[in-house]
């Protein structure tokens, strides 16, 4: 008890002394623009109401207000009360209302027709109460439904601007203030943190030049490369249709997914290894899978991967310590690390490559840029250091800032553009269109999702759902009598997404034996014999709950590519024998390049039109790919590295 309450009083003293921090800061805006509307330059801005940060005179001013209800009450109906000022107002400055402002002397109070009658339509009171509370829940993410997060700031260290324009990797001391969220990729909201499954790492920068969201996981490839499996693969992480059971219980969705699709084997090796249970999300490293394009001031691009390193370190949780531990075990551990004072970071790193060193990475190594099952090999395109951020501000709402903070791929600022990844090309579309289904159409005006930039923002984007910031009297189309101001463009998109050129075609991936190079890595190179025990104990422990032998039966035939000993060590686990290799296999997922045989070879027995997509190249940035300018005009030679050394086996 004496500690709880040790720990009670710290937080409230912690809470009460902590400046809000930037990235949950609003402004109110009054004044016009002191320069004319046709001007390119960025706008000052004045605020009313409220200072940056809240003060003991802003305390007392709004005790005051409270208690005599008039200050508010005499202000200019144009005039509006600020998200920060309600923030951080603690309860005690406030005074029992309904929701639209009117004072009510209890909260228990209702009215009745009698002292036993029924209730009366009348009670708005009542009805506020109740019928606001039948709303309170918004849907819960598809996926990603456990998270935790908190807010920090992010300072570039080493500068990029040799190979990217963007503001935030200008200079050394940039600064902007970022929030992050972490979580469980399949499970529901009310889901175990120690649960095996990736870790979302997402990060809202929110960068001079416009937000800029990186959308990340803990681990450094996925399941799948091909778009149109992603909710097909989503759907066996959930509960069965018929039992209603998790794969907890029933893993047999799980396994026939992934004995269908083999290219999921990258990823299942990592889950299913030390990695799938990180010790609270502090100690383990995010990276974005995909990868983009970074763009130069001279327009010269190259290919990149983000990577952000834990400098608490990395550390792990068994499957039978995962039993011993809090449904919460992440969020506490979080939100406690910060309330104390130790303050959490990671540095972001890139990988970088130029357009011809992709086309010679498939050629030579079959290794594909544009798939999110590959990895590029650490010691040919080493890390270099851009920045770190750190979180150093707990959320002091969750749902606010946390549970409606929205991250979408498709927010980059200049200087960062996506690449043909075809499951990033999915994800720019899906991301945003979840969070106007879940959220509204109008979540980006929330605090928590808007940007901080030095100049006024204006579009003509109007409406719609819970619409606060609506643009005032600005015309909503472009007009010439009050004109919008314009800045000149900075990335010449026609130069760097200008080399596709082609015609239309249907498109499966097949899987191929390069696609086995990074799993068997990891079993022969990065696993230490007690990490083979716990995998393979992982995996047949799981597997117990698959209700078909058969699915047993083609996954192990699948990790036997991986590695002979690994399929013999799994198949004494289980008690099943697994089939010899994939050459027979005929899967519904994805095309059999281990096969010549059309009745194997072509995925769920297609015959009639069947598309390979040319090409057993995979969607790969194969030679003649780029445009000789591409080729030409971006480098990397004497650039890549600022510090950052290779590490890793075959990019892990």
């Amino acid at each position: 008890m004496g500690e709880s309450g040790d720990v009670i009083m710290q937080q409230s003293k912690f809470s009460e002394s902590r400046t809000p921090h930037p990235a949950i800061r609003t402004i109110i805006y009054n004044s016009p623009p002191s320069n004319p509307p046709y001007s390119l330059q960025p706008q000052p801005l004045s605020s009313t109401l409220i200072t940056s940060s809240y003060s003991h005179s802003t305390a007392t001013m709004s005790t005051q207000q409270g208690a005599s209800g008039q200050t508010n009450g005499n202000a200019k109906a144009g005039q509006f009360r600020s998200y920060e000022d309600d923030r951080n107002a603690p309860s005690q400055e406030t005074l029992y209302t309904t929701s639209n402002g009117v004072p009510m002397p209890h909260p228990y109070e209702t009215q009745r027709a009698g002292a036993n009658g029924p209730l009366l339509l009348q009670d708005f009171h009542l009805i506020d109460l109740i019928s606001h509370f039948d709303r309170e829940r918004i849907p819960e993410r598809v996926v990603h439904a456990k998270g935790s997060g908190a807010h920090g700031t992010f300072k570039c260290t080493k500068p990029l601007d040799d190979l990217c324009l963007a503001d935030v990797f200008s200079k050394t001391g940039k600064e902007c203030p970022v929030t992050v969220r972490f979580s469980t990729v399949g499970g529901e909201s009310g889901s175990h943190d120690c649960a095996r499954d990736p870790r979302g790492f997402s990060v809202k920068f929110r960068t001079e030049e416009g937000n800029w969201d990186m959308v990340a996981n803990n681990t450094p490839v996925f399941f799948l490369r091909d778009p149109a499996k992603f909710p097909h693969f989503i759907h066996t992480q959930k509960r069965d249709p018929a039992t209603h059971l998790s794969g907890s219980d029933d893993s047999t969705m799980f396994w026939d997914y992934l004995s269908q699709n083999p290219e999921s084997i990258h990823q299942v090796m990592i889950l299913m290894g030390d990695r799938g249970i990180p010790d609270g999300y502090r100690f383990m490293h995010g990276y974005a899978g995909h990868t983009m394009k970074l763009v130069n001031k001279a327009g010269g691009w190259v290919y990149a991967q983000m990577h952000m390193k834990s400098r608490q370190g990395t550390k792990f949780i068994t499957q039978e310590e995962s039993a011993n531990k809090s449904p919460d075990h992440s969020q506490k551990d979080l939100f406690y690390a910060i309330e104390k004072g130790d303050y959490p970071s990671w540095t972001v790193e890139f990988q970088t490559m130029t357009a011809k060193e992709a086309e010679e990475l498939w050629e030579k190594q079959g290794i594909n840029v544009f798939d999110l099952t590959h990895v590029w090999p650490h010691k040919q395109f080493p890390l270099r250091e851009v920045g770190v951020f750190e979180l150093n501000e707990n959320a002091k709402n969750y749902f606010a800032e946390i549970e409606q903070v929205a991250f979408n791929p498709a927010h980059m600022p200049p200087g960062i553009e996506p690449s043909a990844d075809p499951v990033l090309q999915s994800r720019l579309f899906s991301y945003p269109d979840a969070h106007r289904h879940r959220v509204g159409v109008n979540y980006q005006q929330l605090p928590v999702n808007s940007s901080r930039t030095s100049y006024r923002i204006g579009n003509f984007q109007r409406d719609g759902n819970m619409a606060f910031y609506n643009q005032g009297s600005r015309p909503n189309y472009l007009s010439s009598i009050e004109p919008i101001s314009f800045r000149e463009r900075t990335v010449d998109l026609d130069k760097v997404h200008g080399q596709f050129i082609n015609e239309a075609v249907t498109f499966l991936s097949e899987i191929h034996p390069e696609d086995f190079n990074a799993p068997r890595a990891l079993w022969e190179k990065v696993f230490d014999e007690k990490a083979k025990a716990r995998f393979i104990s992982n995996v047949s422990g799981h597997m117990s709950t698959c209700r078909k032998e058969e699915i047993i039966k083609r996954q192990i035939a699948i990790f036997r590519e991986v590695s002979e000993d690994l399929a013999s060590r799994l198949e004494k686990a289980t008690g099943v024998k697994g089939y010899d290799g994939i050459k027979n296999m005929r899967f519904n997922g994805t095309h059999n390049g281990f096969s010549k045989d059309p009745k194997v070879r072509n995925a769920n027995g297609m015959t009639s039109k069947v598309s390979f997509s040319g090409h057993s190249h995979n969607g790969a940035p194969i030679k003649g790919t780029h445009k000789a300018e591409s080729i030409d005009n971006a480098g990397t030679s004497g650039t890549r590295v600022n510090g950052g050394a290779p590490n890793g086996a075959n990019g892990h």
